[in-house]
């Protein structure tokens, strides 16, 4: 059987803060069958997670398109890799089957044909919505969980700072913290955030940096005793300020830098003396140098999830043309939670 199979693809390099117009949808003919012995497996994909970390990769040159094969270079007019969920449709693979529900690296389409030695597993599609799966408990969820637990190590009553904390990431950070017997202050871009972070996910405080205007004084504030660890899903000023008001020993878990993604002027200025005088650990991580915490990772937060202890914030498109302006929409600050985009249904 031959479809056709839409795709989104960049147009062209993009160097400055992303728009729908950068991006094309497109289509081509895709066979739905598999090689015998060649191991691919095709995949309907169902929903499909949305990241600003993949425009490095759109970028003309980023230096760190050749750190590793998670990060390189999105050529105009190619496939755009993606986690997603979605419904094994053909198998040349003993290890899945027709209609096996499948989280793993799929892509900006409708169909994957997924390679050996591509990143795919097998799901429990009833016990969780499916979304989940790409969320809290995809690679979100494992970020916010190896970053806090594995490279902070908190101890309880420690301080904790968590900037974009409405965000995939950050919103999960702040539960984990709580549950950890921290005391918890968020920053993000709006009151309707605050609120949430304050109102529905148990942090002890939160404030819109949008509203400070000097963000050191804003964090001597919140923490007149001092941070002992602050995850940075920001980078620039924020963690400048950060910094500036961390405790002896703080720890740095360096997420993500949204706010310098797409303009290079807004580049970290840190206080080196600080960090030396201080001893602050400062450490740059990506979840997948994590996967020996991936099944206490899993093992925990189902347990929280299905005891009421944490929550999952969504943001959801439907649709593969929504993929361009859930995209654009991350640099405007419009999603609130974790950024999917829904395809189609079981």
């Amino acid at each position: 059987m031959e479809l056709e199979n839409k795709h989104i693809i960049i147009k062209h390099a993009i160097d400055g803060l992303p728009t729908e117009s950068d991006f094309e949808l497109r289509s081509a003919p895709l066979v739905l069958s598999v090689a015998q012995g060649s191991k691919e497996v095709v995949v309907k994909n169902l929903f499909l997670s949305i990241d600003p970390y993949q425009l490095n990769r759109m970028k003309t040159y980023s230096s760190t398109q050749k750190t590793s094969a998670a990060a390189t270079r999105i050529q105009p007019w190619q496939r755009i890799d993606a986690f997603g969920v979605g419904k094994v449709v053909v198998s040349g693979n003993e290890e899945f089957e027709r209609d096996d529900v499948v989280v793993g690296l799929l892509a900006w389409e409708e169909y994957t044909v997924v390679r050996p030695g591509t990143t795919l597993t097998k799901v429990d599609p009833h016990e969780f919505p499916l979304s989940y799966h790409a969320s809290i408990l995809g690679t979100s969820g494992l970020t916010a969980y190896a970053g806090f637990y594995d490279i902070c190590k908190p101890k309880k009553g420690e301080k904790v700072f968590v900037s974009a904390a409405s965000g995939s990431v950050g919103s999960l950070v702040g539960q984990y913290a709580k549950l950890s017997g921290c005391y918890v202050v968020g920053c993000a871009g709006s009151k309707t955030k605050v609120d949430l972070l304050k109102e529905k996910l148990g942090f002890d405080d939160a404030f819109n940096y949008k509203e400070e205007p000097d963000l050191k004084s804003a964090l001597r504030r919140y923490f007149p005793e001092g941070i002992d660890i602050y995850f940075d899903n920001v980078g620039s000023a924020m963690l400048e300020a950060a910094v500036a008001n961390m405790n002896l020993f703080g720890r740095v878990a360096v997420c993500g830098a949204i706010s310098e993604y797409a303009d290079a002027g807004k580049r970290l200025a840190l206080d080196t003396v600080d960090v030396i005088y201080k001893r602050i650990t400062l450490r740059g991580f990506l979840a997948f140098d994590h996967l020996h915490v991936y099944a206490g990772f899993i093992s925990s937060t189902s347990d929280h999830l299905r005891h009421g202890r944490m929550r999952a914030v969504e943001d959801i498109s439907t649709g593969l043309e929504s993929v361009p302006s859930a995209f654009a929409g991350l640099f405007r600050g419009d999603n609130v939670g974790k950024k999917l985009v829904h395809l189609t249904s079981l």
